[in-house]
Parts: C-alpha cells; sequence; structure tokens
C-alpha cells in the first residue's frame, strides 16, 4: 500500500517544502512525498541543481481545465488553495496504488509517525482538524469571530483514503473552487476553508480529531503547551506532538510567533520558543534565502495607477460644458 504527502507552494517557498519532506520521510520512511508546484520552472532563472529531491508536479502539467482563466481569476494565495483539491485527485489518479494521500501545508514539520491519522482512516475516508477544541480566554486575536469567517476546520491539513467518498468530496471542493475561492469576508469565502464547514454534512464519514498534537499552531496555544525540550514532544504533559503548523511565521522577523495573532509573544509562550528557533534554523538550513529571492510565474502585475493630470482631465471634462470653457478661458489668462 502506497501513502503519499502532498504540499504545495510556489518556488519561494521550497525551503518550507523541503523541511516538510525531510521531517516526514524521517518518522515515516514508508511515506511518498510530493511538491504540487504552482509555478513554471520552464520561466524562472532558477537551476535544476538547487531543486529539492523530491518529485515536483507542476501546475500547468495536471489537466486542469480552462487553467489560464483560473489563473487570471485569483491572486495567488487564492490560486495555490483553489488548486489543492485538483493537485489530490490528480495524484489519486496518477498514483493507483496511493491508499492514502494526505495534504499538508508547507509551513509543517512533522515530529511522529503519523499511526493518529491513519488510525482513524480504517473506519473514515476524511480526517480533519479544527482550529479548536475550546474557547478562547479573552479578547486578543484571532477570536472565534475570526474562525467563524475564515473556517472551523484548518485546511492547512487534510487526511484522505481513496474511497468513493473521497473522489466524490474532491469532485465537490474542486468545483466550488473553481469559481469561488477568494478571500472575500463581507461574500462568505474564504479561499478553501469556509467550504469544508460543510463535508462532516455534505459526506458521511468524515472524521474530526480532536487530537492536540495534530496541527498544533498559533490559532489554538491558549489550549496547548508544549513539553520537552527537544524531539520527541509532547502537548500537555498527555500526547505526542504529531506536527507543528507554523502558520504566518517568517525567520525574518524571529521574535514574532505569527503576523496573524497577538495574543501571545514568545516570553509569554516560552513553551514554544524552542521549536520555534529550531524551525528557522532548519529553514535557513534549506535555502530560505535563497528560493524566496525568486519571483512565482503566476504572481499578477499589480495594475498601473492613473496618472493625476488624466484625473485632472477627466474631473474637467465631467463638468456642464461653460464651466469647461470657463476654466479654459482663466487657464489662458
Amino acid at each position: 500500500m502506497q501513502k503519499i504527502v502532498l504540499t504545495i507552494c510556489s518556488i519561494n517557498y521550497l525551503a518550507q517544502a523541503k523541511s516538510l519532506g525531510d521531517s516526514l520521510l524521517q518518522h515515516n520512511p514508508d511515506y511518498t512525498f510530493l511538491i504540487g508546484l504552482v509555478d513554471r520552472l520552464d520561466q524562472s532563472s532558477i537551476d535544476k541543481s538547487q531543486l529539492p529531491a523530491y518529485p515536483l508536479i507542476e501546475l500547468h502539467t495536471i489537466g486542469i481545465e480552462d487553467l489560464d482563466e483560473l489563473c487570471d481569476k485569483y491572486n495567488i494565495t487564492e490560486l495555490n488553495t483553489a488548486v489543492k483539491p485538483f493537485f489530490m485527485e490528480y495524484v489519486y489518479n496518477t498514483y493507483p496504488e496511493a491508499e492514502i494521500v494526505h495534504y499538508f501545508d508547507p509551513d509543517i514539520l512533522v515530529f511522529q509517525a503519523l499511526s493518529d491519522i491513519e488510525s482513524p482512516l480504517k473506519n473514515h475516508s476524511l480526517v480533519l482538524t479544527p482550529h479548536i477544541v475550546s474557547p478562547y480566554p479573552d479578547t486578543s486575536r484571532p477570536q472565534e469571530t475570526d474562525l467563524l469567517n475564515t473556517g472551523i476546520f484548518n485546511l492547512g491539513f487534510l487526511g484522505t483514503k481513496r474511497s468513493p467518498n473521497t473522489l466524490a468530496f474532491l469532485h465537490w471542493w474542486k468545483e466550488r473552487l473553481r469559481d469561488q475561492c477568494y478571500i472575500d469576508l463581507a461574500n462568505g469565502m474564504f479561499v478553501d476553508q469556509l467550504w469544508v464547514n460543510f463535508a462532516p454534512i455534505y459526506f458521511d464519514d468524515v472524521y474530526i480529531s480532536r487530537h492536540l498534537g495534530l496541527n498544533m499552531a498559533y490559532w489554538n496555544l491558549h489550549e496547548r503547551t508544549l513539553t520537552g525540550e527537544n524531539i520527541p514532544y509532547s502537548v500537555n504533559d498527555s500526547v505526542p506532538l504529531i506536527f507543528f503548523h507554523f502558520s504566518g511565521y517568517h525567520p525574518e522577523n524571529p521574535t514574532e510567533i505569527s503576523k496573524y495573532q497577538n495574543r501571545y509573544t514568545f516570553q509569554e509562550k516560552s513553551d514554544v520558543a524552542t521549536i520555534f528557533d529550531q524551525y528557522a534554523q532548519i529553514l535557513i538550513k534549506n535555502g530560505h534565502e535563497m528560493y524566496k529571492k525568486f519571483p512565482c510565474f503566476y504572481i499578477k502585475a499589480p495594475e498601473p495607477k492613473p496618472r493625476k493630470r488624466f484625473l485632472r482631465v477627466r474631473k474637467y471634462l465631467s463638468l456642464p460644458f461653460q464651466k469647461v470653457v470657463n476654466f479654459i478661458d482663466k487657464v489662458q489668462i
């Protein structure tokens, strides 16, 4: 039985992807690691020798119908999330021996065997992790209202096994994300995540894991404390840390847990300071400074802003004709 972990990123995030793959295979040597690349190697100046030694599946090679239209309508964040079910479906179709296919965001490290994900898949097709399993204690961010806007479940991780239900879910999710994967909270959209609120309703065999060691991240630090100064880590002295999600963290700003939260500093959550420092060192070792300089092929050029002179002309042309004449007369005097 083949077991696969898929991640998706552009060239500038390959240090994160390589770090994920290395950590995965260190603790799960029976897995295959694949990188879905939302980029074009033939349009990049990167040398092949600089690429990580993992299979790279370029977006334009997986047969998405009307891919150009998809790329035109979404910004790079929206595009990276919109193509997730397309890539997962492609992996199931291309690797017929694959019975398990998990998705992990590239900014994750794996610290244990994935048996606590595989176990519920014996009786279920999908494994989801909620952002939190207990209420927030204060008014800092994020708040429960933020999760109502962005999704109950964090889709930086999705566990799946080959089944008719999984393939039906991917097809449904794919059709929603083809046209409705915007960051548009006012219209009920937040990339791929909000749609998956429906998954436990539409599909019978969805397992919602409350395991505290799965998908530990800035959004659930109020309920989880790391113990141990090195691998293996424990969470709340009760369960092993399976994987940690470093969402919103950048080694260029090493004193900030995540740009998306203001609840904790490293002084207030000293239990996670070591793991973040380790992650920064791993990223640096794996070429973060080099990869981050490569522009993504699919990033749109910003629309040029109209010049001020043009705006002034347009303003006066919109005035009644006599006012335009008066304006011209004054200019000529």
